[in-house]
């Protein structure tokens, strides 16, 4: 497989989450990402996405969220970075814990963490690294 990489930079307004998910269904047409992942990488991606427009940028339009694909392998690496001050990402609410279950916020992160292989955040939390392996076990009944 030819490595593949591409780069959206786009304002901080939510109308852009129509072009980064054109972009995964692109990857997943071409083949690059199987029908195995592609929920995965979908939500993940449009969620660290509306994470970086609406916390990290404020939702201001002068702002951008930048957004790498790169295909290498069996390893697709998507990072995403936006232009805020970051965010301490060790000190998140639990939203599984009693007391924060009928909160309308503090899901993505955690949703994050649970469909990706692996989550990084460098830059004082402005830049949210995920990977996805694209090589899939499959599953045998013992």
């Amino acid at each position: 497989m030819q490595p593949y990489s591409k780069t959206l930079s786009l304002p901080s307004s939510i109308n852009n989450l129509v072009e980064v998910e054109a972009q995964i269904d692109q990857l997943h047409e071409s083949g690059l990402i199987s029908d195995a992942i592609y929920g995965n990488v979908l939500i993940a991606t449009t969620e660290a996405f509306l994470n970086a427009v609406q916390h990290g940028n404020h939702s201001l339009p002068s702002k951008l969220v930048k957004i790498d694909f790169i295909v290498s392998k069996d390893l697709l690496e998507i990072s995403v970075l936006d232009q805020g001050l970051g965010f301490d990402h060790n000190s998140l609410p639990d939203p599984t814990d009693p007391g924060n279950i009928e909160k309308a916020n503090g899901r993505g992160i955690f949703i994050i963490k649970n469909l990706a292989d692996s989550l990084i955040f460098e830059n004082a939390g402005s830049l949210l690294k995920m990977e996805f392996n694209l090589k899939v076990k499959e599953l045998i009944d013992a």
